[in-house]
């Protein structure tokens, strides 16, 4: 038995479609209860906040979020007893309003992008309220490095993971992560990826495009750039295109940032292939027994990709992304 919803975040490594050679496998963050990858660093935040004494019983909590954090932190309050008010940029899904408000949190829409967000967020911060700051605080990487990368290294066992492929927001997951896993595994290779027509990573310049969670147009603090071997882009109706690919050949419902983390998994797989080694069979609901042991070669010979699939792509459904 659970003592609390926030003792279950937690999540499954799946191996997804791979090319001869090689293995991706993909963190599934919609097993969290709050659905996507943001409950830990929400929770690690609050947590963070509470022993600091920045937070006391009936503060408001305001963050400016593009959606998945601020479902997170509405969870999280919900079970901690706090106030929350999200700033959230109009152009976002209406199932991101609804689950946040559902959760009982306040929403205040803003005419613009996450920089308009923030600046509404400073001015509630101001009047009183307790901001939290995704970008910049340090409990947001912290949190994929306790969590989300310890679970990635016992997950793999005796495998090594050659590469890690991330999409890039606040940067938690690519820092948080990252950093764990060259801990562990030195010489990992470590991907960013981030929208085609918002690349600030890889031209210096913001722009404009529809991805929801990933390219904000700006370098936030938390993202450690010392990390990053290379940095990857991917159009927007390319990921919603490998969204419906994965549904409906993989049964895998995932949202935009994990259409485009997929893609880029299966670049560096593809890349760093050996299509003369087969790599080791992993079990599944419809095996009647252990499959048999592979003939290629040590497991270690078998590069292995692992990405993040940040959410559920029920948070898409009204942007017609599976029309």
């Amino acid at each position: 038995m659970k003592g609390s919803i926030l003792d279950t975040i937690g999540s499954p490594l799946v191996q997804v479609d791979s090319p001869d050679g090689a293995t991706v496998a993909a963190k599934v963050e919609s097993f969290n209860p709050g659905g996507s990858a943001k409950d830990r660093p929400a929770q690690a935040m609050v947590r963070a906040a509470e022993r600091e004494g920045v937070l006391e019983p009936g503060d408001r909590i305001v963050e400016p979020t593009s959606g998945n954090t601020g479902i997170g932190l509405a969870l999280v309050c919900a079970a901690r007893d706090y106030d929350l008010t999200i700033v959230m940029p109009a152009s976002k899904s209406e199932e991101r309003r609804r689950i946040m408000r559902a959760y009982g949190a306040d929403l205040e829409l803003v005419d613009g992008d996450m920089e308009t967000a923030r600046a509404r967020a400073d001015e509630l911060e101001a009047e009183g309220a307790v901001q939290l700051g995704q970008f910049e605080n340090p409990a947001n990487p912290e949190a994929h490095y306790r969590t989300t990368g310890e679970e990635i290294v016992e997950q793999v066992g005796d495998r090594e993971v050659d590469a890690f492929v991330a999409g890039v927001g606040t940067g938690g997951t690519l820092s948080g992560v990252g950093r764990r896993l060259r801990e562990e595994f030195p010489d990992v290779e470590i991907v960013a990826v981030e929208p085609a027509r918002n690349a600030v990573l890889s031209t210096g310049e913001a722009g404009e495009d529809g991805f929801q969670g990933m390219g904000p147009g700006f370098v936030s603090e938390n993202l450690d750039v010392d990390l990053i071997d290379s940095v990857e882009t991917v159009r927007l109706e390319d990921a919603e295109a490998e969204c419906r690919r994965l549904a409906r050949e993989e049964g895998v419902l995932v949202g935009q940032s994990s259409g485009a983390t997929s893609i880029v998994a299966r670049r560096v797989a593809e890349r760093i292939a050996d299509p003369d080694r087969e790599c080791p069979a992993v079990p599944d609901a419809f095996e009647a027994a252990p499959p048999a042991e592979s003939d290629g070669g040590e497991v270690d010979d078998c590069p292995l990709v692992v990405t993040v699939f940040w959410d559920s792509g029920e948070r898409y459904l009204s942007t017609g992304l599976f029309d």
